[in-house]
């Protein structure tokens, strides 16, 4: 039983580096998808001002 606690211990490294890296990169694909929103969003106002 304490190798189960061992192999298990071993591996919560392992797990949290993993659980920050999807933190991080969830987070930078959700501030790019309002970023891109946010443009198209300026570029249309543009297109909608600038036509005669």
């Amino acid at each position: 039983m304490s190798d189960l606690w061992a192999n298990l211990g071993a591996l919560v490294p392992s797990v949290g580096v993993l659980a920050v890296f999807v933190v991080v990169v969830r987070s930078m694909i959700l501030a790019d998808r309002r970023e891109r929103t946010a443009r198209a969003r300026e570029d249309q106002e543009l297109k909608r001002k600038s036509a005669p």
